[in-house]
């Protein structure tokens, strides 16, 4: 069963929609004793990083979050937590996988946010992208990306420069897409995680 980090962050009715659709169960986690219910946990997230760190700080699940052996997946905003430090607010994050979060800026001579659609190449043996086609199309609404590290990444995408789109570090997976927002392709990745 997955439970959803409920910080007043995320847009929780298209993670559980799509949820739903696929037969996944799946619950809240508004306090700390919340994660032993659960053998999955999804961190979602819209919005700013640095407030989005605030508010688990203050939840009491932020510490909590970095303890997880269970599968962990970050979605969007949700993936920047796990990094060490955004440039958005200047602020500190969980530091659960060592890269940074950097902004697009204009000089690439490319529209800031990056969104829409997109495709990425991702490692093969990846089991978050079993059964999904490499240079599949994604939906992307981010202004702000993942720094680029061979030694994290499973999935990059192009954007006027290369940028992490998936990362992940042991039991900690993250994706700067909206699975939820991604047609089948999203789904499977999805249904995958939820088999890890």
């Amino acid at each position: 069963m997955i439970g959803i980090v409920n910080y007043g962050a995320g847009n929780i009715f298209s993670i559980t929609a799509a949820l739903k659709r696929l037969g996944l169960s799946y619950g809240m986690i508004n306090h700390p004793e919340d994660f032993e219910q659960y053998d999955r946990i999804l961190i979602p997230g819209v919005g700013h990083a640095g407030a989005a760190m605030e508010k688990l700080k203050a939840s009491g699940l932020a510490e909590i979050i970095k303890q997880q052996t269970k599968p962990v997946l970050g979605i969007c905003v949700g993936m920047q937590l796990m990094t060490d430090f955004s440039e958005e607010g200047n602020a500190d994050l969980l530091g659960i996988i060592p890269v940074k979060t950097l902004h697009f800026e204009e000089k690439l001579g490319e529209k800031v946010p990056h969104m829409g659609w997109n495709t990425i190449a991702f490692d093969d043996k990846c089991p978050l992208f079993k059964d999904i086609a490499n240079n599949s199309y994604f939906y992307f609404v981010h202004s702000y990306f993942i720094e680029y590290n061979e030694a994290f990444c499973v999935a990059r995408c192009e954007y006027g420069l290369p940028f992490s789109a998936a990362i992940a570090k042991d039991n900690f997976w993250a994706v700067q897409f909206h699975p939820e927002k991604s047609g089948k392709a999203g789904e499977t990745l999805l249904l995958n995680f939820s088999n890890l």
